[in-house]
């Protein structure tokens, strides 16, 4: 007869004793247990011994232990050797959540202020201490508005230091960087203490580890600030090359850029691009003198030598119209009052600033492109404004102006960082693509909608190559001209006509079952390989990583804490476990107990994207997820669907699916190639009369 479920066997070992073998029932008091094993070994005072993991980061498991005592005393202690040694052990048990609980239940961190602010230390010791510190704050049992400034003041103040150990500094810029989105009081204060130009001093080092803790915080801040503030900022940032540095020093660099250096990097661009927002969703307002005047130079230096002789000798009217005619000219709809054409919003205000930018940067370029098409039949020419308004749009729409900051994503582009003024410059280079693709196209006005349709084709396609440079981006997209838009549009129309036959689709349906059990023993595959991830809370993107595999025989999940730069730690290693049996059910989404816990505040549309969560044994108890990228999301939850018995849900699911029968159906049909297959099978022949066809072969011998 099978032991309860609640019962299993552990063993449970002690410097000097021999080993014990029990079954623990799980429901039993952690109390009375602790009494049988002592009683076992005939030690007293068993209310003064814990359980504690002898694998993996060693927690204890009890919430009443001895061991925060002893190290509550330990950390007090005048002898310097005990002080640090105590302190390094805290540093470690910290990371539990019930040791930690226990250790500030005691006012454990008012001694850890103490050594901070009385100190004069800023060697190991103190290493020890902030590094206790900032896993102890990692539980949220204690709010960082309670710290006194004293003790803050202190932490910037090995910020600034010049003569301080750099794992200080990191420590300290990571303690900032946890701080600064909890309080406004907090984020004033630190902004004030420590300043641009010091972030931008601890960027510079050689130092990776320090260069990536300074822009934790430096993000940290830009997200913080307020609209103005942020603009002051990044303003304050270009003025020093913040860009230029980036793109040589850090993106260039000789080691590899580092996930969660490629997440600054991402939101650092985000934070940039969002300054154009503004403007964006601005609408032109034809009563401010301002933009009128905007409005009137794109005509003056388009037409400056036509209007500028006769202009004192025309009236009012005929200067209107000569003025309509002009801004016909330059591509406006509504001619006599062109600012109309800018009122909508997105991109509003934007175009506008963007056709300036070109017209007073690459004047050359301007006119020609201006010139060129009032020459043109009116049918065949393309126009300027209506072409730079609906570009704007879409350079908008593929760079994600105005949406918030994803909490994972990684995806950035290097060419952004190797030039100011990166939206305007792209858009110079994607305005005179408009002007190439039309003329290739023979376009009319009518078919201004298509001529747009292929000019973003063109523009996402390159910028999926991951151009370095935009000079590289600019040689790529003029080389992806509108034949080649066709070519690449045609075989992938033939791919899916291909597949359109009835007869196909018939050998589709009886392909696609041998094929989902392919893809089922690829999830699993991959879940048994196993995947990083990283843990996210409420407050900010952490830096502590975990990793999660199945066992070979996929019965167990195997999942623990991990070092960065662990690609793939063994499978040993990783202590806790969740058997596939216990498994209930997965959530994904709004669903998951940690994307409820977020739900104060805004709710981050990518965390949604990516979270999943496997309830397992009773409800209450749940194994969160944030995957690192929307492709390991669905291998996982495809994979963990598997192990439920349920169906594949994922939209690669369905794309490796199609993949899969595109080849297969390609190999199978090799012999078909050039032959219409019908839509209908043949009619078989009537039977023939007799079946006396037989060949007597006797005859032929003689």
């Amino acid at each position: 007869m099978p032991p309860p479920k609640d019962v299993v066997k552990i063993a449970i070992q002690m410097v000097g004793a021999i080993p014990q073998l029990i079954e623990l029932q799980q429901t039993k008091p952690l109390a009375a247990v602790l009494k049988d094993v002592c009683d076992a070994w005939s030690l007293p005072n068993a209310e003064q011994y814990a359980l504690q993991y002898a694998d993996g980061r060693q927690t204890y498991i009890t919430e009443s232990d001895q061991e925060a005592e002893r190290l509550y005393s330990g950390i007090q202690s005048k002898n310097v050797d005990v002080k640090t040694d105590s302190l390094k052990k805290l540093a470690s048990l910290s990371q539990d959540v019930t040791f930690a609980q226990e250790f500030i239940s005691r006012n454990g961190l008012k001694q850890i202020y103490s050594i901070v602010e009385e100190g004069n230390d800023t060697g190991e010791m103190l290493a020890h201490t902030l590094k206790a510190f900032t896993e102890l704050m990692e539980h949220d049992f204690v709010s960082w508005e309670n710290l006194s400034t004293v003790f803050i003041k202190k932490i910037m103040s090995f910020v600034n230091m010049n003569a301080v150990d750099a794992s200080i500094q990191q420590l300290s810029l990571s303690i900032l960087e946890n701080m600064v989105p909890t309080s406004r009081l907090l984020f004033e204060l630190v902004k004030k203490e420590v300043t641009l130009d010091r972030l931008l001093t601890h960027l510079q080092v050689t130092n990776a580890e320090l260069q990536l803790k300074a822009m934790a915080l430096l993000i940290a801040l830009l997200l913080t600030a307020t609209d103005a503030e942020r603009r002051d900022m990044m303003d304050y940032l270009r003025e020093k090359n913040i860009r230029q540095f980036i793109h040589k020093n850090i993106i260039h660099s000789s080691e590899p850029l580092g996930d969660e250096m490629a997440h600054y990097l991402y939101v650092l661009q985000s934070v940039s691009l969002n300054l154009c927002e503004h403007r964006m969703r601005t609408s032109m307002d034809p009563y401010s003198q301002e933009q009128r005047e905007l409005l009137q130079s794109l005509r003056q230096t388009a037409f400056e030598s036509e209007s500028e002789a006769p202009a004192g000798n025309f009236s009012t009217e005929r200067r209107r119209s000569l003025c309509a005619k002009e801004f016909r000219k330059l591509g406006f709809m509504n001619n006599s009052n062109p600012a109309e054409d800018l009122r909508r919003a997105p991109p509003g205000l934007l175009a506008l600033d963007n056709m300036v930018y070109f017209s007073r940067n690459t004047p050359n370029a301007y006119s020609r492109f201006v010139l060129e098409n009032s020459s043109r039949e009116d049918k065949h020419e393309c126009p300027f404004a209506r072409s730079s308004i609906q570009l704007t749009l879409i350079l908008c729409e593929i760079l994600h102006v105005g949406e918030p900051c994803s909490e994972t994503a990684q995806a950035f582009y290097p060419m952004f960082f190797g030039q100011d003024h990166f939206f305007e410059e792209l858009f110079c280079i994607c305005i005179q693509l408009v002007n190439k693709t039309w003329k290739e196209m023979r376009a009319t006005q009518e078919d201004f909608d298509k001529v747009m349709q292929v000019v973003r084709d063109q523009i996402t396609r390159t910028l999926a190559l991951k151009p370095t440079s935009l000079e590289l981006f600019k040689t790529r997209v003029n080389a992806l001209n509108y034949s080649e838009i066709l070519k690449l549009r045609q075989t992938e129309r033939l791919h899916q006509e291909e597949t359109l036959a009835v007869p196909v689709l018939e050998l589709r349906e009886r392909l696609k079952p041998e094929l989902l059990e392919l893809i089922r023993q690829q999830r699993l595959l991959h879940l048994c390989e196993g995947t990083l991830f990283r843990k996210i809370s409420s407050r900010r993107r952490q830096d502590k990583l975990w990793y999660c595999r199945l066992s070979p025989n996929h019965k167990v999940l195997h999942y623990g804490d991990v070092e960065e730069g662990v690609e793939s730690p063994p499978i040993e290693s990783l202590t806790e476990k969740i058997p596939v049996a216990d498994m209930k059910m997965l959530l994904v989404g709004k669903e998951c107990p940690h994307t409820k816990e977020k739900s104060s505040g805004k709710q981050n549309k990518d965390v949604l994207e990516l979270a999943f969560s496997i309830v397992h044994d009773v409800e209450e108890y749940c194994l969160n997820f944030v995957a690192p990228t929307r492709y390991e999301f669905c291998l996982w939850t495809d994979g963990l669907n598997v192990l439920l018995g349920k169906e594949m849900t994922s939209e690669r699911t369905q794309t490796d699916l199609d993949v899969l029968l595109s080849m297969e159906l390609k190999l199978r049909l090799l012999d078909l190639e050039n032959i219409s297959i019908p839509d209908t099978p043949p009619p078989i022949p009537k039977p023939p009369s007799n079946l006396n066809f037989c060949y007597d072969f006797s005859h032929a011998e003689q």
